[in-house]
């Protein structure tokens, strides 16, 4: 099942069915109003949308073309956004790139901020470059939605706390960081608002591609038209899902509606591309000593997007464009 929210004027706008085939919604409104509403009342909501779902693959008429909806973020705002760097290769790179070391606790302790969720940025909004120097990078990654998660889960249990799963785009100011993290306190300035892919899915929606908390596919960058990284979401996440709902819910529970980012999706194998900015200036460090490629100025546009083994996409695209304040 594919949901989305459709922008109807309001903040939370309006909850959505979509079709399999990806070219109609149905309004769920006779089920909850927006997705939190939903997640919030999940073992009543899910079922009763699943039916939706089913009637409008059946009938696309009795919905609405696409191509003639807006839709913001699944969740236009959150109780949560916690965001992991499960991959390892991306944290030992980007903090190469910033000549720091990598924390000696890498591979056994996850890495987690708590970014911003008020407010959330829809898969096609632009990206506002207020300063150039400080250094704006986009981050590709995938994320979970959790329904109610209680304190002290255990990674074997934290699968049925995943009710969705969407993309982002975790935009960052690079240049901002190293006097950020100095301070001891981590990222905040530096960590601007988040985009996130139009549809939200099930995680049966991705077969045998999800195994243990992993989406096993690969994850597509495009910048300005050329296609700069396709690393594969699964075999290199160090810390799943399901490690990472453990290590957060730790200390405190978590209420339905809380998004959890893996970290942006990175493989050792330079030949996959990237997802970020900032590993390529540090592989371009590596070689030749000097970053040859630079940051996002205006103008550019930043594509996002996970399709099946068929070439179907799955959360639909993140297109964005950097524009000046």
């Amino acid at each position: 099942m594919k949901l989305a929210t459709r922008d109807n004027g309001t903040r939370d706008g309006k909850l959505v069915v979509i079709s399999s085939a990806l070219t109609h919604c149905l309004s769920a409104a006779s089920v909850a109003p927006t997705l939190q509403a939903a997640l919030d009342d999940w073992e009543r909501c899910e079922p009763a949308l699943r039916e939706l779902s089913y009637a409008l693959d059946a009938d696309l008429e009795i919905g609405v073309p696409l191509d003639t909806v807006r839709f913001l973020a699944p969740l236009p705002r959150a109780y949560e956004w916690v965001d992991g760097s499960a991959f390892v290769n991306h944290v030992e790179l980007v903090r190469k790139a910033r000549g720091a070391k990598p924390p000696e606790t890498l591979l056994t302790d996850p890495l987690v901020y708590q970014g911003g969720s008020g407010v959330f940025l829809g898969p096609n909004d632009d990206i506002v470059l207020t300063n150039p120097d400080w250094g704006l990078d986009f981050e590709a990654e995938v994320c979970a939605i959790l329904g109610d998660t209680p304190q002290g889960v255990r990674a074997e249990d934290a699968v049925q706390h995943i009710k969705l799963l969407t993309l982002c785009n975790d935009i960052t100011l690079r240049n901002l960081i190293p006097n950020e993290l100095k301070k001891g306190f981590g990222f905040f300035c530096s960590k601007p608002a988040t985009a996130f892919s139009p549809f939200a899915i099930t995680p049966d929606e991705l077969g045998d591609s999800w195994n243990q908390g992993r989406i096993h596919l690969k994850l597509n960058s495009w910048l300005n038209g050329d296609h700069v990284g396709q690393p594969n979401a699964g075999p290199e996440m160090h810390f799943s899902f399901n490690d990472l709902i453990a290590h957060i819910s730790q200390t405190r529970s978590f209420v339905a509606g809380t998004i959890l980012g893996s970290g942006t999706v990175s493989n050792r194998d330079p030949s996959v591309g990237f997802s970020c900015l900032a590993e390529q200036r540090m592989r371009e460090i590596i070689a030749t000593g000097q970053p040859q490629t630079r940051f996002l100025k205006e103008g550019d546009e930043v594509r996002i997007e996970m399709t099946k083994p068929t070439g179907q996409s799955l959360f639909g695209r993140i297109h964005q464009r950097v524009v000046h304040a």
